[in-house]
């Protein structure tokens, strides 16, 4: 199911308003924040009271949700885990609605962009969890509003019948040869494409220099792609709609190319990152469960689930598919610019005024 796309300033804006005189809860919560040594006897007890927990998230039912709900449940059989799959502005809206109702369904909330978004909407309680001192520290926040659950690497697919191996582009700079002019799309309406894009160029050229940039780039007539998600562009790469498709998700293509598609993917450096994220909603119903299914997520065995589901882990001690391999950037010998949720809210909105005034 695919929701009518939206952009991210629009639901950040529309959700602070409706929430500017938001609920309150009087629920003890602090199991959320609890870090002490009896944290799991308590996690467990209260769980088994609890019997329930859902989870709302963006990633694959048959490849991630259903495996994970399985081993969770299977380590954990006095607990019943649902869950509900859907794209994060589906998932940003519906939780909105449950807030605002005092009827919060959603005990953990996980996908790409959908924790700064539900965090700056106001939706959300801190919660800290002893897992995320296994992971990086770029994929951590301090402030515990949310935890990393995967992380995304972004990248440049190209069909390799319409693009020549001698010609395919390898910088940024070699995307403002005149021979691509009107040959390559990037994804519209959405944090993760033209912002993240734009975002990335002007934390690494400076403002300037980025602006210069823009300028050149705004002269190749690049196709503004809204019709789909991130696969479905690549999807229109490998048909030859498109020769070439920007800040794709750089495993998409190798998926593909590995049942035969004539495609590929190139990491322009820095390759850009962002972080899979879960929250808890305010008003959870099921703290102890949601904590318990975070701590599971983070776990090595969680992080296999992910991993063997075609995502790429947030733990280092947990290897990505070898095929998806080539497109992490520390295995590429590439270097990677992690955009997390702060600065990518921080940048959002000048970066889609750059996008209306030169590429609309």
């Amino acid at each position: 199911m695919q929701a009518p796309r939206k952009t991210h300033f629009i639901l950040a804006g529309l959700f602070a308003s409706l929430l500017c005189a938001g609920p309150t809860y009087a629920q003890d919560l602090s199991i959320l924040t609890h870090r002490s040594a009896d944290r799991e006897r308590l996690l467990i007890e209260g769980a088994r009271k609890e019997g329930l927990v859902v989870i709302y998230s963006a990633a694959i039912v048959n490849q991630a949700l259903r495996p994970i709900a399985e081993a969770f449940m299977k380590k954990y059989p006095f607990v019943k885990l649902t869950y509900w799959r859907a794209d994060t502005e589906e998932i940003i809206a519906k939780l909105s609605a449950e807030v605002r109702a005092k009827n919060v369904v959603a005990d953990l909330v996980e996908g790409t962009g959908v924790g700064e978004l539900a965090v700056e909407s106001g939706l959300t309680v801190p919660f800290t969890t002893p897992a995320t001192d296994e992971l990086p520290e770029i994929y951590r926040d301090p402030r515990g509003n949310w935890a990393s659950s995967r992380i995304s690497y972004f990248g440049m697919a190209y069909n390799t019948k319409l693009v020549p191996p001698d010609q395919v582009p390898k910088t940024y700079d070699d995307l403002l040869d005149p021979k691509w002019k009107g040959k390559i799309a990037w994804r519209i309406n959405t944090s993760s494409g033209t912002p993240l894009f734009i975002t990335t160029q002007r934390i690494v050229r400076g403002e300037e220099k980025a602006a210069e940039y823009f300028s050149k780039l705004a002269e190749q007539q690049i196709i503004n792609f809204g019709s789909g998600s991130a696969r479905t562009l690549v999807d229109r790469v490998i048909a030859g709609e498109i020769p070439i498709a920007l800040n794709i998700f750089a495993h998409h293509p190798l998926i593909s190319k590995a049942k035969g598609a004539p495609v590929n993917t190139v990491l322009l450096e820095p390759v850009p990152s962002t972080a899979g994220t879960m929250v808890v909603p305010k008003g959870v119903r099921h703290p102890h469960a949601a904590m318990l299914l975070a701590d599971f997520i983070l776990s090595k065995e969680g992080q296999e689930i992910f991993a063997k589901a075609e995502y790429f882990p947030v733990r280092p001690d947990v290897a990505p598919l070898e095929t998806l391999a080539p497109v992490v950037p520390k295995k590429a010998g590439v270097q990677e610019l992690f955009v997390g949720s702060e600065k990518l809210n921080r940048y959002y909105e000048s970066s889609q005024k750059i996008w209306e005034e030169r590429f609309r």
